[in-house]
């Protein structure tokens, strides 16, 4: 007999919230109260009334759920009678009502506290100088306002066993999100949710196309491999790069650069048949060990973006990996605590809110120690906060970003190790 396959995804092996501190919660309140408090006024717009589970406590409650890693609802209504959380006091309320207004609790609440909140977040993250930004960003940034990259991922399948989702069929995915990125700031900028899970991220151009403006480099992956779209970003004055499929019909215009571990030259791309447009572009190939990537570009000038800074700017994209696997593995976007459209939405945006404030706390800890944000491992700093709580309950520390950041906690995993020299970034726009 088979073994029943198992989405580890789904694997919930936490049966108890872990243990509150009051300096991680109390940052947590610096932070967020300003922009929860705002949306008052939007919240009574809604037609929503002033009752128990209202505005503040809702994003209390939701937050707590995410950042202490509650199990359930069951258990989260058992510490809202008993614990104040964050800005809330503790209050009565049944599991019954809780789960209802999970339901239908607008997610545009969340979504308005989210960015009310970045524009704070990014003020923070340029207060602090001591933490170098990688060469390639810091070349790009002198050629563009902002560096966004997009992505879409599914979300897992819905869980039957919730009494709204007990007529949905077996393996119902809950739909498909788009991610956009700063790559500078690591903060996501703009969200959206689709119900159809299967959707092609090209369904999300238009979006971009309204997102982005000129004087920004967006890095794509192939799943939005659109000419149309490229020449749509490139007719507004946005710029883009993107990997090329093996089976691309190029022409080559002009060589600019060839040695043994780098080609750049400039291309026609496409065929135009079926009306797509054939693009003028820069194709990149560079040579890691014996395999050759190919990259393209619609900035021309190698001037502006060198070859080998477009190579690290892609494989930068992989950040937006990360952030996903960040979401849903370590706080628990994968496993779905309502089968409502809204809700669905609700966790989202709750999840990406607190995304946000580790990246922060990230951030902070990267300056701190004077290294780039990419050397922080935002999973060991996570996990790391049990570590933080039980040492200030004993006396030895008290600033999270100071523990964090001291030598004697290196064993935590904060930094993430080496694995390679990585030579140094060759910005010449015609490397010989």
């Amino acid at each position: 007999m088979s073994k029943k396959k198992i989405n580890p995804d789904h694997v919930r092996r936490r049966n108890r919230p872990s243990a509150n501190d009051e300096v991680i919660e109390k940052q947590f309140k610096e932070l967020l109260s300003r922009s929860v408090f705002s949306q008052e006024s939007y919240y009574r717009s809604l037609g929503m009334r002033s009752r128990i589970l209202n505005l503040p406590l809702m994003v209390a409650a939701i937050l707590t759920l995410i950042w202490r890693q509650v199990p359930s609802v069951h258990e989260l209504t058992r510490m809202l009678n008993r614990e104040d959380l964050l800005w809330c006091k503790a209050v009565k309320v049944r599991q019954q009502s809780l789960s209802e207004r999970f339901l239908v609790f607008p997610a545009s609440l969340f979504e308005r506290v989210y960015k009310d909140l970045v524009p704070r977040l990014i003020s923070r993250w340029n207060e602090r100088e001591a933490r170098p930004l990688p060469p390639a960003i810091e070349h790009a940034q002198g050629h563009f306002d902002e560096i966004l990259v997009a992505d879409g991922s599914t979300l897992e399948a819905l869980f039957r066993k919730l009494d709204s989702l007990k007529d949905v069929e077996v393996g119902k995915l809950a739909g498909k999100m788009c991610l956009v990125i700063d790559l500078v700031r690591q903060l996501p900028k703009e969200l959206w949710f689709s119900e159809e899970a299967m959707t092609h991220d090209t369904s999300f151009t238009q979006k971009l196309l309204d997102l982005v403006s000129g004087k920004t480099l967006l890095i794509l992956d192939r799943g939005f491999y659109d000419f149309t779209f490229f020449a749509r970003l490139v007719d507004q004055g946005t710029q883009l790069i993107t990997r090329l499929k093996a089976n691309a019909a190029i022409e080559t215009v002009r060589i600019l650069t060839t040695t043994d571990t780098v080609r750049d030259s400039l291309i026609r791309l496409g065929t135009g048949q079926n009306g797509a447009p054939i693009l003028t572009m820069r194709l990149i190939e560079v040579r890691v060990e014996r395999t050759w990537h190919r990259y393209v570009t619609s900035v021309l000038d190698p001037h502006v973006l060198p070859p080998f800074v477009v190579a690290d700017l892609y494989r930068r994209r992989w950040r937006i990996e990360d952030a996903f696997n960040t979401a849903k593995r370590l706080l628990g976007l994968a496993y779905l605590w309502t089968g409502s459209v809204n809700g669905i939405q609700l966790q989202i945006w709750a999840t990406w809110l607190f995304y946000a404030i580790l990246v922060d706390l990230g951030d902070a800890v990267a300056d701190a120690m004077a290294l780039p944000f990419d050397r922080i491992s935002l999973e060991m700093l996570f996990r790391g906060i049990y570590h933080f709580t039980q040492d200030r309950l004993k006396g030895k520390a008290s600033d999270p970003i100071a523990y964090f950041a001291d030598p004697l906690n290196k064993d935590l995993g904060i930094v993430k190790q080496k694995r390679k020299q990585v030579p140094k970034l060759d910005l010449s726009p015609y490397p010989t």
